[in-house]
């Protein structure tokens, strides 16, 4: 699979950073800080070994990054019937501070806008989620989203 990228933001206690999230479909990685972090999933994602993170500067837990938000906008293809492709935006808000994780989800489609109205942290879920309202003829094209 060809790697994609998208532009972010990391918020934490210590304040904001713009940032850039890839993916090869297997896992992901961001700079934050100066510092090199991947993993298999959002909630997932530590320090890469070898690289020592700054006592203080990030909130982690067993390795993992912990207390934060991350928002970001990605692209994605929307299929017609007629064979048809045309972009849309999914805009992604994961927020991973007590008391609760949450996971905020909406596909920008055709001057329309589909949101998951579900509590889940669960990628996958939240995406089938916005699949089922999408227009007749429509569809949410699988990509690399589907592996995160």
């Amino acid at each position: 699979m060809t790697p994609q990228s998208w532009a972010g933001w990391y918020r934490d206690r210590l304040g904001s950073e713009a940032l850039t999230i890839t993916t090869d479909g297997t896992q992901l990685r961001t700079r934050i800080r100066g510092v090199d972090f991947a993993g298999a999933s959002f909630d997932s994602l530590g320090p890469v070994p070898g690289i020592p993170a700054e006592s203080g500067a990030f909130a982690l837990d067993g390795g993992n990054l912990r207390d934060f938000v991350l928002e970001w906008d990605m692209p994605v293809p929307i299929a017609s019937d007629d064979g048809a492709v045309q972009q849309a935006t999914l805009s992604c808000l994961l927020s991973l501070k007590p008391p609760e994780p949450d996971l905020g989800v909406a596909l920008h489609f055709g001057g329309a806008v589909y949101a998951s109205g579900r509590a889940e942290l669960d990628f996958g879920s939240v995406l089938d989620d916005i699949r089922r309202q999408l227009p007749s003829g429509a569809s949410l094209q699988p990509s690399l989203l589907d592996a995160i």
